[in-house]
């Protein structure tokens, strides 16, 4: 008899499992999304004196060849505060990811009670007081939901393009971490420069004055000339505080950077006085390259697949919900456990219709006006990623420009202070010539100290635009973050 029902409840549920579809519009990149637009894809507006157009590496960092800088940023990596908020979040995205995923599973319940008591004989219109006995219950419910019209598949695809979007954004924290670190170290070794250059043009210009105080003693040279010495002096050491400041919070902030608190710095980082230098032209790329590597482009899009997917899911809700469920259990008194007249069963399926339509229209309007937002979004993260890369090249070639006039200049004023130095030894000038062209090779050495601090500056918001750091390795721990049931992919 339960046979030949379920053969007979089998061939109608059949037919509704075929006829099922998954409402709802699939994402696909729009034709008219600024990231297909021809301008996009090209190469950037380059003097190519100062760049080439080959890939960076995820790793950039190790063109400075610096083992230092190498070790602060896996350190940064390891204990960062915000990348351990951002993996956190990427956790979570796979955990919704999986709760949605269970949604295509059976849900099965039990239910087991017992109890001492007797049933009121006013409620059956009896004036016979019932029995009292011990009553008892045990069941299983097994309920399947069909999802006819995809709303559960349109979830699960929401959910997963919410977990890749959380993967970029973690990737993108890194990137920031990577670029930062390097920043704070980058500052460390410009000041450290500068400081050096600042000191010995201190240095000099006491020697000046001291010669000046000897040609005064000697009736050679007036107050002013002394005074005018000292107040040199004066100038070039007042620009030592703020200097030192600065490098000394360059530290600071590398130790957070790091998760440390900022007094717990390495004061060895202080020592160091050699900028940070690319000895190559820096690879960046072109639009196509730079678009595919920035993890906020990235995120952006998965947020928009993701809009897109809901939709979907709001629209199954204006069809019926059947279900496939069954129970099986036994019920009654307890003298007649589990005995033909308290054992029960049932199959069959169900549907659930919500005929409230004009609150489900309302829903899916408010889910299409997200993706027109995530698709606005989506643009102007482009834009803004072509804009940062773009400004971020010519501001790196206009510091490399002039930092080579700089250099030129300091070249010259090389030749002139060993020409002043020959003549000294020539008995042809005083030593004062030689000393005043030794000050101006000082002055110019400070010069160029300060403008290799804009070319750092200038290299690593470039590498920071290109969106480098986030490759491979972020892809391996994205990976190990996931549940092992899961695996995301784009829709």
């Amino acid at each position: 008899m339960v046979g030949r029902q379920m053969r007979r409840l089998a061939v109608p549920l059949a037919v509704l499992l075929l006829a099922g579809c998954t409402v709802g519009p699939n994402y696909k990149r729009s034709r008219s999304a600024v990231i297909n637009n021809p301008a996009a894809q090209a190469a950037f507006l380059s003097d190519n004196k100062a760049t080439q157009i080959a890939n960076p590496p995820d790793n950039w960092w190790h063109l400075y060849n610096d083992p230092t800088l190498d070790t602060l940023v896996q350190r940064a990596f390891a204990a960062n505060t915000s990348l351990r908020v951002a993996q956190a979040n990427l956790e979570n995205a796979y955990a919704l990811l999986a709760a949605a995923e269970a949604g295509r599973e059976a849900s099965v319940t039990t239910s087991d009670s017992t109890d001492y008591g007797q049933r009121s004989a006013q409620a059956v219109l009896s004036k016979i007081p019932a029995a009292q006995l011990e009553r008892y219950h045990v069941g299983i419910t097994v309920s399947y939901d069909a999802d006819l019209f995809g709303g559960i598949r349109r979830g699960i695809e929401a959910a997963n393009d919410d977990s890749e979007a959380a993967a970029d954004a973690r990737d993108l924290v890194k990137v920031s971490v990577a670029a930062e670190t390097t920043r704070a170290y980058a500052d460390i070794c410009d000041d450290g420069d500068e400081l050096a250059a600042l000191r010995h043009a201190i240095a000099l210009q006491n020697q000046s004055l001291a010669f000046v105080r000897l040609l005064h003693e000697n009736g050679r040279a007036t107050n002013f000339d002394v005074a005018a010495g000292q107040a040199q002096i004066e100038a070039l050491e007042s620009k030592l505080p703020p200097l030192q400041a600065k490098q000394t919070n360059a530290a600071y902030r590398l130790a957070a950077l790091m998760g440390e608190p900022p007094e717990s710095y390495d004061p060895t980082w202080l020592a160091c006085q050699q900028p940070l230098v690319v000895h190559t032209l820096l690879p960046v790329g072109d639009g196509k390259s730079l678009l595919s590597r920035r993890p906020d482009v990235r995120e952006a899009e998965r947020r928009l697949a993701a809009a897109t997917a809901r939709v979907g899911q709001a629209e199954a809700k204006l069809y019926p919900d059947f279900k496939l469920g069954g129970a099986i259990g036994s019920t009654g008194a307890a003298f007649d456990a589990f005995a033909p007249v308290t054992n029960l069963f049932n199959i069959g399926p169900s549907v659930s219709w919500d005929l409230n339509q004009s609150a489900i229209r309302a829903h899916i309007a408010q889910a299409k006006a997200q993706v027109k937002a995530r698709q606005a979004a989506f643009d102007g993260t482009v834009l803004a990623a072509l804009q940062e890369a773009q400004s971020a090249i010519t501001s790196y070639q206009s510091t490399l420009a002039q930092t080579t006039s700089l250099t030129e200049a300091r070249n010259f004023d090389a030749q002139v202070a060993a020409s002043m130095a020959e003549l000294q030894k020539g008995g042809k000038v005083n030593a004062l010539a030689p000393l005043k062209a030794e000050q101006s090779l000082a002055a110019a050495d400070v010069s160029l100290a300060s403008a290799q601090t804009s070319v750092s500056q200038s290299q690593i918001a470039l590498f920071y635009a290109l969106g480098g750091g986030w490759g491979a390795s972020s892809q391996t721990t994205a990976q190990s973050a996931a549940p092992a049931n899961s695996a995301p992919t784009a829709p």
